[in-house]
């Protein structure tokens, strides 16, 4: 319906239509419209495997990625974390996701109801991360592995997004730079 009003208003003017019209063409159309056109929303997966962030940051990474890091090497990350989570004998209180197109954003959700309840616990759990990554032999080869965080290693492996949440009511959103 509001193509056919579009192309009705368009035919009827006799010049090209001022880019000031057609700015008011599209906000009559989404007023129309409703607020479904309003709330669009380009994370898909809020809402499924998070709710949609409360807050976001960007964080500057302090290497670069390394070249031939894709898909490939993102997925074999999270499955090789997944592997090691199995082999402990107790369940898992997070899991770690790789999602998009080339799998280059990473979602980090607690699945232990006790735990990672706060943003600043799901820091603390970065910061355990954190310690593991500075043992891998990327890490050690690297000038100063003490200055490089978890968020570093995402960037190494070409993560653009890191989403963490305690899978019920929080999640927050970095993105690395």
């Amino acid at each position: 319906m509001a193509r056919s009003m579009f192309r009705e208003v368009f035919n009827k003017v006799s010049k090209p239509p001022s880019i000031l019209m057609v700015a008011g063409m599209v906000a009559m159309m989404a007023a129309m419209a409703g607020p479904a056109v309003a709330q669009v929303t380009t994370d898909r997966h809020a809402g499924y495997y998070y709710p949609s962030p409360q807050s976001s940051e960007e964080y500057i990474a302090r290497v670069d990625t390394v070249p031939g890091s894709d898909r490939r090497t993102r997925i074999a990350f999270v499955t090789g974390l997944a592997a090691q989570q199995a082999r402990n004998p107790f369940p898992p209180d997070f899991h770690l996701f790789a999602k998009g197109d080339g799998a280059q954003k990473f979602i980090l959700v607690s699945v232990n109801n006790q735990k990672y309840r706060t943003l600043y616990q799901m820091r603390a759990l970065l910061a355990g991360l954190t310690a593991l990554s500075r043992n891998t032999p990327v890490f050690q080869d690297h000038a100063m592995p003490e200055n490089l965080t978890f968020l570093d290693l995402c960037k190494l492996m070409g993560v653009e997004q890191l989403t963490i949440s305690d899978g019920d009511v929080m999640a927050h959103q970095i993105t690395i730079k």
